[in-house]
C-alpha cells in the first residue's frame, strides 16, 4: 500500500468510499464477531440484559466440547421459532452478530481466561502485557449520558465514563471477561455538565492508548 502524497498521520483514503462494490461481493454480510468466554450464562446476561440484545441462534456441539451464541440488537419477535433451520438463515443474514464461544470447563478456572488484547496479560507465559490488536466492540445509543446512568445502576465496570478521559461524549464499559464495549451517540457527541460519576465535562485525564 502506497502512502504517497499523503502527510504525517494521514493517507487518501477517498477512493474506499466511492464507486461501486467489486464484482462478486455485493451480497457479502458483515455478519459477526466471535469472542470466546468463561461462562456463558454470565456473557448472556450482559449481552441481553444490559446491553438488550437477543439471543438469535445457539448451537451446541458436545463432541467438540464447545457451543456457541449468536446475539444481535433485534426485536424478538423477528427470530423464527423453534425452526432451527430458519434461524440459521435468519442469522447468517443478519449484519453485526457477536458470536459467543464457551469452551467446556472454562467456567471452573480460577480468574479471568482470556486476553482481551488491551495491555493484557491473561494468558501470557511470563505474566507481562501484550501489546494487543483487538480493541473493543461498540454500541450506539441515543444518549450516552442517559444509557451510562443506566449501566451504572446494573452495576457495569467503567474503563471510560462519558466526561472522564480527553475524548467526552462517549464511554467504555467492561463485559464478564473484560473485553470493552464502547458506548457512542446516534448523533453529534454531545458534551453534559456532569456524567456518571460525578465528573465534570471539563475534567478527566488525557487520550490512553489501551494496547499497552
Amino acid at each position: 500500500m502506497s502512502n504517497a502524497g499523503s502527510s504525517e498521520g494521514s493517507i487518501d483514503v477517498s477512493r474506499f468510499m466511492t464507486g461501486e462494490r467489486p464484482d462478486g461481493t455485493s451480497d457479502f454480510v458483515m455478519q459477526q464477531t466471535m469472542i470466546r468466554v468463561k461462562d456463558p450464562e454470565r456473557s448472556l446476561e450482559f449481552y441481553c440484559d444490559v446491553l438488550g440484545f437477543k439471543l438469535v441462534m445457539f448451537r451446541e456441539f458436545p463432541q467438540w466440547n464447545f457451543n456457541v451464541y449468536f446475539v444481535a440488537p433485534v426485536d424478538s419477535t423477528d427470530i423464527p421459532e423453534d425452526d432451527a433451520d430458519a434461524q440459521w438463515n435468519y442469522c447468517m443474514k443478519l449484519p453485526g452478530c457477536i458470536e459467543v464461544t464457551w469452551n467446556y470447563g472454562s467456567e471452573k478456572e480460577e480468574g479471568m481466561v482470556y486476553n482481551t488484547g488491551n495491555g493484557d496479560s491473561t494468558g501470557t507465559g511470563d505474566g507481562s502485557s501484550v501489546k494487543g490488536g483487538f480493541g473493543h466492540l461498540g454500541i450506539t445509543v441515543p444518549d450516552v449520558y442517559e444509557a451510562c446512568e443506566r449501566f451504572k445502576k446494573m452495576g457495569c465496570t467503567f474503563t471510560k465514563t462519558p466526561n472522564s478521559g480527553g475524548m467526552k461524549g462517549l464511554a467504555f464499559i467492561k463485559d464478564p471477561d473484560g473485553y470493552l464495549v464502547e458506548i457512542l451517540p446516534q448523533g453529534p457527541m454531545i458534551t453534559k455538565p456532569v456524567d456518571c460519576d460525578g465528573i465534570e465535562a471539563d475534567g478527566g485525564d488525557g487520550y490512553k492508548d489501551n494496547s499497552k
